[in-house]
Order: C-alpha cells, then structure tokens, then sequence
C-alpha cells in the first residue's frame, strides 16, 4: 500500500472530521470580532479602522508565524503542532474575554495570531501529504469548509449573545468552542504515515522557500491568495458598520445572524473543490471571481434582501476560489509541501490583514460606496491572476510529484 489516505475509507472520515473541527476552531476563533466591531467602536471610543485592527493585527501575525511553523512542524510533527496551536488559541481567546481596555485587548489578539499560525498552513501540509491526489480536492474542501463552519459559527455565537450578555460572554462562549473542537482533533485525526522528520534547519527552510519563486506558478498562486482573502474580509468587515447604521438600524444579533450566509461556503468549498478535480482548477478558478464581482455589485443596492443575497454570492465564490487555489499550491509544490503552504498563507492573512484595514479608510471617507471600489479593485485583480493561471503550462512529469499525473 502506498499509506495515502483514500475517499470512502474509516480513515478518510476520521480525518476529514479532525480537520473539519480544527476549521471550526481556526476561522470561529479568529473571525469572532467582526460582527463586534461597531460594539467595540461604542464601548472603546475607537474609529472604524481602529476597531478593525481585533482583526487586521491578528491576521498580519497570523501571516508572519506561517513562514516558521512549516519547519517547525518538520521537525516536531504535524498534529504536535496543531494541536498546540488550537489549545493556546482557545486559552488566549478566553483570557482576552476579561481584557481591561483596548490597548491589552489588541496584545490578546495579536498573541492569538501567533498562536494561531501553527495551524492553517501544517493542516493543509498534513492533508496534501496523507491525502490521496485523486480525494485530495474533497479533503480540502471539507476542510475549507469547517473554516466557513467556524466563521459562521463564531460571527453568530458574538453577534447574538453579544446583544443578550454582552460581548465578553460572547466571547468567552467562543472560546470554549475552540476548546471542544481541539478535543476532537486530538481525539479522531490519525498520526501521519507519509511525514518525513527533518532537523529544524532555517537556513534550509529559506533556501527552499527560495526556490519556490523559480516554479511559473507558484508565485501567482500566492498572489491569488493575498487579494482573494483581502476583499473578502474587507466586505465582513465593513458591512456591519452599514446594517447597524440608518435607514437599515439592524440589531448585533441580526447582523450576526446575516452572517448565516457563511452555510454557502461550507456547500461551495467542497462542491466547487469536486467540481475543479473533475474539470480541472483552470477552468473553475476564474468564474469563481466573476460571481464576487456579482455579488458586491449587488450589496451596492438598497433593498436589504439585495445587500445579504449579495453576501452570500460573494461568500460562494470566495470558499470555492480558496478551496482550488489551496489544493493547487500542494499539488505544484512537490516536496516543499510545508514551504509552499506557508507562503501561500503568509500572503493569504498579510493580505487580509492590510485590506482589512485599508478598507476602514475607504469606510471613513465615501461610506460603504467607497469600500465596494476598494474590494472591486482586489477582485479584478483576482480575475486578472486567475487568467493568467488559466494559461498556464502544466508541469512536466519529471518535475510532479512522485507517483502523481502532471499537474494541471
């Protein structure tokens, strides 16, 4: 047997359900605070932009700590390292419950990125060695969609029980979340059969990471990733300040409850993930952005149906966008699996990090007219990465990952 773990196995189900809760735990821990930016604006005395920084800071570490915990995970193991890092973060978010002011709650969350980043580029690592290529668009899938989970479950959980407790029991409520999704992650995913330990050497790790910008696709891949994740959080982040604005007035809890929407990126990451292995990555990719495009436009209008029908288009094509490009990056990486996954990261969260907070300005200045010009930019961009992706040649056997077809 060649140790990969295959669809339709015991172990293929445990798997995908310890990735899936660490999803949950990843994305509900991290993305808590946005439908809480508005509350934390009234209960601190901050801006838009300041309130934005519960996330933009937490994401820029996040992508910071991604370029270490590949060799980290090298050298100590991929579930030693994830679960770590889902037990400090759910630890740092209980703590950051009971922070006293803004200035030590943005410590807290910035310790949250570190303690995070030990997690989202070692779990796809995980996946692209233990998963067979021809499941490895499902796994992933699954796995993006215990994120969209996550990010659902966490923006309700604070939304709602922030208007009936305030939003540090909602918070708290978040972090035991976490706390029950590590146990099942520790509880069901099978150690690794197919990782090979190598010396924590960063000398190395560079060189490799290095080498990664010599292959034609990779970089673009990165690039997708930074402006994908950028403008979708830009959107999250903003359009609570608009609901619970005149002439919308929209309680924390229904805004909270819009964010439901997520339940399609659970759908799309999977299904557009299956839809990409059977059509091939190229062909998918770029629709993905067009619905984006879609979407915003459709948040420009007044109606409110219009503003979450356009959410939840966004929030389809985003999931299915990051579901392919995700597993493209493993598949072209070869050996540098854990290398190319934290670049990919890296440049995902710093992305999300910067239009995240960029986006507060175009808020301040022109209101939410100002934002949709600001994300359109980012998702015509992605269109335009996504094009040039589709012309892309396929890798010569030689250069594919052992055992593997070229690579589209």
């Amino acid at each position: 047997m060649d140790g990969f773990v295959r669809h339709g196995t015991p172990a293929f189900r445990r798997t995908n359900l310890a990735m899936f809760a660490a999803g949950v735990a990843t994305f509900g821990l991290l993305y808590c605070v946005q439908p809480l930016m508005p509350e934390f604006s009234r209960q601190f005395g901050v801006s838009a932009a300041e309130s934005a920084l519960s996330l933009s800071l937490t994401s820029a570490v996040v992508a910071l700590t991604m370029l270490f915990a590949g060799p980290v995970s090298d050298a100590w193991g991929r579930k030693k390292v994830m679960t770590l890092s889902l037990w400090a973060s759910a630890a740092i978010v209980l703590i950051a419950a009971a922070a006293p002011d803004w200035r030590s709650f943005l410590v807290l969350r910035a310790l949250l990125g570190l303690a995070l980043g030990g997690l989202p580029a070692v779990g796809m690592t995980y996946l692209s060695e233990e998963v067979h290529p021809e499941s490895i668009g499902l796994g992933m899938g699954l796995y993006i969609g215990g994120n969209a989970a996550g990010g659902l479950g966490g923006r309700l959980i604070a939304g709602v029980l922030t208007d009936f407790f305030g939003w540090r029991v909602a918070l708290g409520a978040v972090g035991a979340v976490g706390a029950v999704a590590a146990l099942l992650f520790v509880r069901y995913l099978p150690p690794s059969r197919r990782f090979v330990h190598q010396p924590l050497n960063l000398r190395s790790a560079l060189r490799r990471f290095h080498g990664l910008f010599r292959d034609p696709g990779l970089p673009w891949l990165f690039a997708e990733g930074s402006v994908l994740l950028g403008g979708f959080v830009t959107v999250y982040n903003y359009i609570g300040y608009r609901l619970t604005a005149p002439p919308y007035s929209l309680s924390q809890s229904a805004v909270g409850l819009i964010f439901s929407v997520y339940l399609v990126g659970m759908f799309s990451s999977s299904w557009v993930g299956h839809l990409a292995g059977r059509l091939g990555r190229r062909k998918v990719l770029w629709t993905m952005f067009v619905l984006e495009l879609v979407g915003l436009g459709m948040t420009l209008l007044r109606p409110v149906w219009s503003i979450v029908a356009g959410i939840a288009v966004i929030t389809f094509g985003f999931f299915g966008g990051h579901s392919i490009v995700s597993s493209w990056v493993g598949r072209r990486a070869g050996a540098a699996k854990a290398q190319a996954s934290a670049l990919y990261l890296f440049a995902y969260y710093l992305g999300a990090g910067i239009a995240g907070a960029v986006g507060g300005l175009f808020y301040a200045q022109h209101g939410w007219p100002g934002v949709a010009a600001f994300v359109a930019t980012l998702f015509v961009l992605s269109l335009l990465f996504a094009w040039r992706l589709y012309h892309l040649a396929p890798l010569p056997l030689a250069q594919s990952p052992a055992g593997e077809p070229p690579l589209p």
